[in-house]
């Protein structure tokens, strides 16, 4: 799973690093970029440094990736995109995805996304992705489906956050349907 740098036109994905967390706590702690997560906001900037230093753990034990989005010109930091439940013999993993609510609309998920898509399956010889999203989240089923993905099946009462039970709609991605696949 390890990876290097991956750049794109407009967007740098890189590990995030301990300076990140400021940044990433005032993303992660807006009630509207949290809606629809199966956690609650952040409240704590020492919950951004704790995620830091889990993501770097896992990242150099080879069991996810976890990446920062910045913006290439300026070097902010616009969200996050990870791969994790990396199942090694079944070769696959969980996609997820973040970012600023200054950048919905962007087009920054599906740049980024399609970018860790292709290195996924090209690269770390990927199967099949997978992504669980609340069904509620038009914006995140929209650029899942401009990736490739396909809506497989709806768990229901799957969360409970904050006395709110919700679904998980199920997308998957198999490397031979996708169009960046070599």
């Amino acid at each position: 799973m390890l990876t290097t740098v991956i750049e794109t036109e407009r967007l740098i994905l890189k590990a995030l690093s301990k300076q990140d967390a400021g940044d990433l706590f005032t993303i992660f702690s807006d009630c509207e970029v949290m809606k629809y997560w199966n956690t609650a906001p952040w409240g704590s900037i020492e919950q951004a440094d704790c995620f830091i230093a889990k993501s770097i753990d896992a990242h150099k034990n080879n069991t996810e990736i976890t990446l920062g989005i910045y913006w290439k010109e300026t070097g902010e930091l616009l969200g996050k995109i990870m791969l994790f439940s990396y199942d090694k013999t079944s070769r696959r993993a969980e996609i997820g995805f973040g970012i600023s609510r200054d950048f919905w609309g962007k087009g920054i998920v599906s740049e980024a996304g399609q970018a860790l898509i292709e290195h996924a399956f090209n690269h770390l010889g990927l199967r099949r992705i997978e992504a669980e999203i609340d069904p509620d989240n038009i914006s995140s089923s929209k650029a899942l489906e401009r990736l490739g993905f396909q809506k497989e099946g709806v768990l229901k009462q799957r969360w409970e956050i904050n006395g709110v039970v919700s679904d998980s709609a199920i997308y998957g991605l198999i490397a031979p349907q996708y169009r960046g696949y070599a």
